[in-house]
């Protein structure tokens, strides 16, 4: 598939880990969203901060623009009938490409279920979408993210400020091929096994 190739319609696909489920964002998360975005524990350290209801509702639409555009997108975590938190991909404002992101709740850390729910989307984006460069950016002294990124094999490239931190460009790339249209429908399970980042 690739960035701007026609998207597999975002309800046909879910994943599922050893321990959580994930599915694309969509309207139905907007209370767990706009809950996990006030949380200034959560939230407070990524691109765009705690947002106010209408903002999450802007971004929510925007997440779900993604998938049309790239093929991947935003997903929820679910531990059993749990919301978790999120995680996917974004389109970085700051132009520096398609990121990895995630976010869950406070009460969710330390049990290594950023690093499972990242680690597959992260496989998604470069082997269901076919996204060959994806990008995730943390600050230096979250540790918590960094650990994540580094054990899902993404790699230290360079850094920046902002608002006078050190930010952390990491980056994953990787071949990828046309998957075959059945294989865009739904991926596969896995059975991979924290914090937040920018």
């Amino acid at each position: 598939m690739g960035p701007g190739a026609r998207a597999p319609w975002p309800s046909l696909i879910h994943i599922r880990t050893a321990r959580l489920y994930l599915r694309p964002l969509s309207v139905v998360d907007l209370a767990d969203l706009t809950r996990l975005r006030s949380d200034p524990r959560v939230f407070g350290q990524m691109l765009g901060g705690v947002g106010s209801p209408w903002q999450v509702a802007d971004d929510l639409a925007a997440d779900i623009a993604i998938w049309a555009r790239f093929g991947a997108g935003m997903f929820a975590v679910h531990e059993g009938q749990a919301f978790q938190g999120i995680t996917g991909i974004h389109e970085r404002p700051d132009g520096r490409g398609l990121a990895l992101r995630f976010a869950l709740w406070t009460e969710a850390r330390r049990r290594g279920l950023a690093r499972e729910a990242a680690s597959a989307a992260l496989r998604f984006a470069h082997d269901q979408a076919g996204i060959p460069r994806i990008v995730a950016v943390a600050r230096s002294d979250n540790f918590g993210s960094r650990m994540v990124l580094g054990s899902i094999g993404m790699v230290e490239r360079d850094a920046f400020l902002r608002a006078g931190h050190v930010m952390l460009v990491y980056e994953s790339i990787r071949a990828v091929s046309s998957p075959a249209p059945e294989a865009t429908a739904r991926c596969p399970d896995s059975s991979e096994t924290e914090d937040k980042f920018p």
